[in-house]
């Protein structure tokens, strides 16, 4: 799968509206054929950055970045942005989450 971090900053008065900015883009990218997973959070250190982890099939990376919505959501993405996101991304095996080994819950 492809596996994909990116941490996004925001100018201070855009931190608040943050998901509802990028709603539809989240929306349309999870409806994605080959999408496993696009999960938002926010930083616990900085109050302005916003971090997406996402997860596509091997074969779906291409679609993604080349959709209408992929376009539409950067260009509605970055007047909120301070600097230009930061990303990882990287082909790894497995196929979604797994438990972790190390701790367990029973």
């Amino acid at each position: 799968m492809i596996l994909i971090v990116v941490k996004y900053k925001t100018k201070p008065e855009w931190t608040q509206q943050w998901p509802e900015l990028v709603t539809e883009f989240t929306q349309a990218t999870r409806a994605e054929p080959g999408n496993i997973f696009f999960e938002w959070s926010k930083s616990l250190e900085d109050e302005h950055e916003w971090v997406l982890v996402e997860a596509f099939q091997d074969d779906a990376g291409e679609a993604h970045v080349t959709s209408d919505h992929f376009a539409k959501g950067l260009a509605a993405m970055k007047p909120a942005l301070a600097e230009t996101p930061r990303i990882i991304s990287r082909v790894v095996d497995g196929s979604g989450w797994e438990e972790m080994g190390e701790l367990r819950v029973d």
